[in-house]
């Protein structure tokens, strides 16, 4: 038996595969270039990419059980449902999905629209899944710790709903306990999701806070300019993601991404540990400032 991952060499698919070989899981690797991969040795490696219809036949080979991860992209949602349906034809029965939170109430927001579509089709074509959807990556922050250090600002317009963020390193931990769950399950489970947040909701304010704590100097959350925040990622993303980030930023503004009740001990049960907070992963990104 073995499971499938894609997105294996990202930000969240990394972690993914460092937990899945922890727990001894059969693993196979879908990535674009084996030879800067680098991934574990555990790990069978196959060429290929989600549009390259044969190179997933080959991969789907002997698979029960898919991490579909796919990212940001213009074709994010032809992407996973040219996956979705060969793996369906290669037998496969058990996927675990990375959507996003709210994906059904961001309707307005390119790629959350997406996400939700591939739910919907998740469910429709009687996959034995778990729908995971997380909140806002905290190591998001990474791309802005230059700009919060060389002019004193936390510049994500967050806003003062309150957005949980979760650590990508949880993320991953806990797509293996589900991957793994399904996988060795000895009957068919239930369609699952699970909102992937933080045990902390965080404003603008208090993010700036949080790093002038760390830093021992004043940061300052300058305020809500999505269409300067729109500006600025035009420099170094094409026009429409940039677009498309700016309308998730302009919901963050009007209702945030806040977890139901019970999300976080749910998830601290399944994890056995407390969540990661923004704290320490703001002092872990500091250290060497």
């Amino acid at each position: 038996m073995t499971i499938l991952v894609t997105g294996a060499t990202g930000t969240v698919g990394r972690h993914v595969v460092e937990q899945l070989v922890k727990r001894g899981a059969d693993l196979r690797a879908l990535v674009r270039d084996p030879a800067k991969a680098n991934l574990p040795a555990e790990v069978t490696l196959v060429q290929g990419d989600l549009l390259d219809v044969d190179a997933l036949r080959g991969a789907f080979t002997g698979v029960s059980t898919l991490f579909l991860l796919n990212g940001v992209v213009a074709d994010e949602f032809t992407q996973a449902l040219v996956a979705l349906n060969v793996a369906r034809e290669a037998g496969v029965e058990r996927v675990v999905y990375l959507s996003v939170i709210h994906s059904d109430r961001y309707v307005n927001v390119p790629h959350f629209a997406g996400k939700f579509g591939v739910e919907r089709m998740i469910e429709q074509m009687g996959f034995n899944a778990t729908i995971l959807r997380p909140a806002y990556f905290m190591n998001n922050d990474l791309t802005i710790k230059d700009v919060v250090l060389g002019y004193g600002i936390y510049p994500m317009p967050i806003g003062n709903k309150g957005l949980a963020m979760i650590d990508a390193r949880d993320i991953g931990e806990i797509a293996a306990i589900e991957l793994i769950r399904r996988e060795r399950a000895a009957t068919p489970l239930p369609l699952a999701r699970f909102n992937l947040v933080g045990r902390d909701q965080l404003t603008g304010a208090k993010a700036a806070a949080i790093w002038s704590e760390a830093l021992g100097r004043t940061i300052v959350y300058p305020g809500d300019d999505t269409a300067g925040f729109e500006k600025n990622l035009r420099q170094f993303m094409p026009s429409w993601m940039a677009f498309d980030m700016r309308l998730m930023s302009e919901r963050f503004l009007t209702e945030g991404m806040i977890p139901d009740a019970g999300d976080v001990e749910r998830l601290t049960e399944m994890l056995g540990r407390p969540l990661r907070s923004y704290q320490d992963f703001v002092s872990e990104i500091t250290a060497s400032a």
